[in-house]
This record gives structure tokens, sequence and C-alpha cells, in this order.
């Protein structure tokens, strides 16, 4: 998988159907099988991972985190809580659970970003908020982070 990029604003209707951009379709596997795992994202967003990469956290990831430490098990509880798969429709569409929407505060419109390996769904206003409270520029956070 090339990992999914870009971004677009779709609406999300009453029932909570919002349409996953086609060229982010096209970066689904076939072991996937047009399934979508959506749970509760960092930062007020929603999180799509493909069927298949989602099996890979749960089993490599999640799976080997220590019952024994109270963090672990308080993120295990949250994120799988908010856990649900979604397929496409014919349409291209998945349904968000309501309790995701009302997290995101989406409301009506959805901004779609590819996040390498997987897709966020986020409220356009919280996503500007959000861009708005990033101290630093795009130059030295990718100095920082990428390292120089």
């Amino acid at each position: 998988m090339a990992g999914f990029k870009g971004q677009a604003e779709y609406s999300v209707d009453s029932k909570g159907r919002v349409t996953i951009p086609a060229k982010m379709r096209g970066e689904l596997s076939p072991e996937a099988g047009e399934t979508f795992t959506v749970t509760r994202g960092f930062d007020q967003c929603i999180y799509l991972y493909p069927l298949d990469t989602w099996t890979t956290m749960e089993e490599e990831e999640i799976a080997n985190l220590s019952r024994y430490d109270r963090e672990a098990r308080h993120f295990v509880r949250i994120i799988m809580r908010w856990a649900e798969e979604v397929t496409l429709d014919a349409q291209g569409r998945i349904k968000l659970p309501t309790p995701l929407i009302d997290f995101a505060e989406i409301d009506g419109e959805g901004l779609i970003i590819g996040a390498f390996d997987h897709v966020e769904i986020w409220s356009p206003e919280v996503f500007d908020g959000y861009m708005n409270e990033q101290p630093a520029e795009y130059e030295t956070l990718a100095e920082r982070v990428m390292g120089a």
C-alpha cells in the first residue's frame, strides 16, 4: 500500500453517511474487503483503518500491551469501546457511528485527510482550530520530526 494522502471535504448526511474519496478507496488492499474499522482518533477526529491494517494493529500492538499496566488497560478500553467495522456501499460511502460524529463535532461537513496508514475525518471548524493551535511552523516541525 502506498498510503493515504490528500484531503477532501464531503457532506455528512443526516444518516451519518460520508463518501470516501475515490483516490483513497483506491488505496485499499483487497485484504481489507472494502471495510474500515472506525474509532476515536486523537485531537478530536475519527480514525478509519483499513480492516487488514486494523487486524495487524490488534494482533501485533494492542494484544501485546500489558494487562497489568493500568494505562495500557485504559487505552485498550477506550480505543476498542469506540471501534466499529463499516463497509463501503455501492456509492463509496460509509456510515459513521453517531457517538463518533458527536465526539468529533461533525455537523454536516467532514474534512477527510489521508494520514499514511489511515484516514482521518474532522469537522472543518475543529481542524482549523487545531491548526491554529500548533506552535511550530511547517519547516521547523519538519526539521524537529524528521531530523536535520
